[in-house]
């Protein structure tokens, strides 16, 4: 071998594993496959809530009562209105 090789006389008879490059390369993959098996573990153990039957009618429902409220909101809307407009489109 020559003076310049990455790999000294003493290294090449020790095992793949003593080399810290090695296990570099390795843990990568073998972090993603445990997040996936992690991200299996919640998906399986919490799973999402069902949609109610009546979904359709609750929505109609909670419209009803925001009209029913009124102008609870208008301050808050004006300003949202105010803040989103351009400058030249702003009354002076």
């Amino acid at each position: 071998m020559s003076s310049n090789s990455p790999m000294n006389l003493e290294d090449a008879g020790k095992p793949w594993w003593t080399f810290g490059h090695v296990w570099l390369v390795i843990a990568g993959p073998v972090i993603v496959i445990i997040a996936g098996f992690v991200t299996l573990w919640l998906a399986v153990s919490k799973p999402d809530p069902v949609i109610a039957e009546d979904y359709y009618q609750r929505g109609l429902n909670i419209n009803e009562t925001l009209k029913e409220s009124g102008g609870d909101m208008t301050p808050a809307m004006k300003g949202r209105n105010h803040a989103a407009t351009p400058l030249e489109d702003q009354p002076r």
